[in-house]
């Protein structure tokens, strides 16, 4: 252990002002002790208006569950921005983020990613994952509400050929639909795989105000695990619909349909301690920066977007390493939406979003 202290310390002696890891990064782009990083490999063309963007990751990467979503940082003029996205590769293989055009950040990955291009990581996470024990499945998806539940399908299908599942996707046309072709090659194949593409530009939405149309669609929908993953309008009605029936059949026995069949996957991935809530100015005192801030955005993607240097190992999973002082005003906790705040307080920013004005000692 002392020989290799000593290494580092000559190391660091050769490279300065450099340290050794950056040497390293200059051969190998995705390697960093401070920051998690993938090279992407390919981008696919889904529709007119997505792509698939696979990427190799990094020393650090902890192998995504089929379902889950990571934290992608992408640079703009300068900028490192920070989205979520649902994790579209099958479990066991190198990750992909499948990404629609919308808004500056998804627009830039759809446009311009390109391979050899470096995407800053976050470890996945995420609940929405693949039930442990073997069992009849449901998947309702609207829109790229897909994108996580194709992983479950990738990881699924193609090697547990008696897995019994049933996707209902809805899309606004054929051209419109993500995976279109593939998912009906895997039903083609896979006899247990059913898919009712359902098109709204032709049919209308899908009603969930009732059970008739999943009567119709899947009969023994009571009976499956069901996951949905989709448009908050379309998953209020799923879930309304799933507690009906619950409160319907409760005094006969056993639910028919019991709320905790249906797993939902909402893609407003914000902490909802801070929602609906005022943020205010936030002034970064020893960066010299100001910038307004909402009441549900961390203060951590806040300075990060403005271009502050913000201490942060959690996207290494390494908890607690956002800590800053906080010189005055407060912050909501987005996790509770408890609000506090005394002058030197060390704050997570991670999980903490302005209250009114701001000043953090970084």
């Amino acid at each position: 252990m002392i020989r290799l202290r000593k290494l580092a310390r000559a190391a660091t002696v050769l490279t300065t002002p450099l340290a050794p890891e950056d040497i390293l990064a200059l051969f190998n782009p995705v390697f960093s002790a401070r920051q998690l990083r993938g090279v992407v490999t390919k981008v696919v063309p889904e529709t007119a208006d997505s792509a698939t963007i696979h990427f190799h990751p990094g020393r650090g990467w902890k192998a995504h569950k089929a379902g889950q979503w990571a934290r992608i940082g992408v640079e703009l003029d300068g900028v490192r921005h920070w989205r979520s996205y649902s994790l579209s590769a099958p479990a066991g293989q190198d990750p992909a983020i499948t990404v629609s055009d919308m808004g500056a950040v998804s627009g830039a990955l759809v446009r311009n990613t390109k391979p050899g291009d470096v995407l800053f990581l976050a470890p996945p996470q995420g609940d929405f994952v693949l039930p442990e024990h073997p069992r009849p499945l449901l998947m309702l998806t609207a829109g790229s509400g897909i994108t996580p539940v194709m992983s479950m399908i990738r990881t699924l299908v193609p090697h547990r050929p008696d897995a019994d599942v049933v996707l209902v996707h809805s899309a606004r046309t054929p051209q419109d639909s993500i995976f279109h072709e593939e998912l009906s090659e895997l039903a083609d194949q896979f006899p247990n795989f059913r898919v009712t593409h359902w098109y709204t530009g032709e049919r209308g939405r899908l009603d969930f105000s009732s059970a008739a149309l999943l009567n119709e669609l899947c009969p023994d929908w009571r009976q499956r695990a069901a996951y949905a993953c989709g448009p908050e309008g379309f998953l209020d009605e799923a879930e309304a619909l799933w507690t009906r029936e619950a409160a319907a059949h409760k005094k006969a026995g056993p639910f028919a349909a019991d709320p905790i069949n249906l797993i939902i996957e909402r893609f407003n991935t914000s902490l909802v301690g801070g929602e609906g809530h005022d943020g205010g100015l936030v002034t970064f005192e020893a960066s010299d920066r100001e910038v307004e801030a909402d009441g549900n955005t961390p203060l951590l993607d806040v300075g990060e977007d403005a271009g502050v240097l913000m201490p942060s190992g959690c996207r290494m999973g390494i908890c607690h390493s956002c800590l800053t002082p906080l010189r005055a005003g407060h912050v909501r906790d987005l996790r509770t939406g408890e609000v506090h705040g005394e002058p030197g307080q060390l704050i997570q920013t991670c999980v903490s979003a302005a209250a009114g004005p701001v000043n953090l000692d970084i």
